[in-house]
């Protein structure tokens, strides 16, 4: 498993899911089209990484299979009166990802995958959306796994997620 595997997956892992979004596909229609089509290709001039395709995997279905819980845990820790859904597609797709991995996958260090998500953001935007994304995954983070966020509690190497 390399890092940078693992954060091809992440976009990916986005792109699919806004690509779910848009156009009503599934998870076994995703999960093909992307492993077949984008993931390490070349597309209209536009290099798509490799990706670490187990943990695309896990990431795309783990996220359709606990949406309800994401989306719950995702407003709650919006501003009031900005639901999710009033986000952009994109970035619903970054959040949903994101707290996926915080919430639900315990191997990977909290502030790892809101560095990642972060990362994703700055692929797509360059305005406020990146910072967005900081400030709701950390907050989901500190409410889901406060002991990941206790001094020392990252030890030397945990870049590794």
């Amino acid at each position: 498993m390399k890092p940078a595997e693992r954060s091809g997956a992440r976009l990916a892992v986005v792109q699919a899911l806004y690509e779910m979004e848009i156009s009503g596909k599934g998870v076994i229609d995703a999960l093909a089209e992307f492993e077949a089509f984008w993931i390490g290709q070349v597309i209209d001039e536009v290099e798509h990484p490799p990706a670490e395709t187990a943990f695309f995997r896990d990431l795309l279905r783990g996220t359709v299979e606990e949406q309800r819980a994401i989306d719950q845990r995702l407003d709650a820790a919006l501003a009031a009166g900005w639901p999710l859904r009033r986000l952009e597609a994109v970035v619903r797709a970054i959040l949903r990802a994101g707290a996926y991995e915080v919430m639900f996958r315990r191997d990977v260090p909290v502030k790892v995958a809101i560095s990642e998500y972060v990362d994703v953001a700055h692929s797509f935007y360059e305005g406020e959306e990146p910072g967005l994304v900081n400030a709701v995954l950390d907050k989901v983070g500190r409410a889901v796994r406060p002991d990941d966020f206790s001094k020392g509690s990252l030890s030397k190497g945990s870049r590794a997620g």
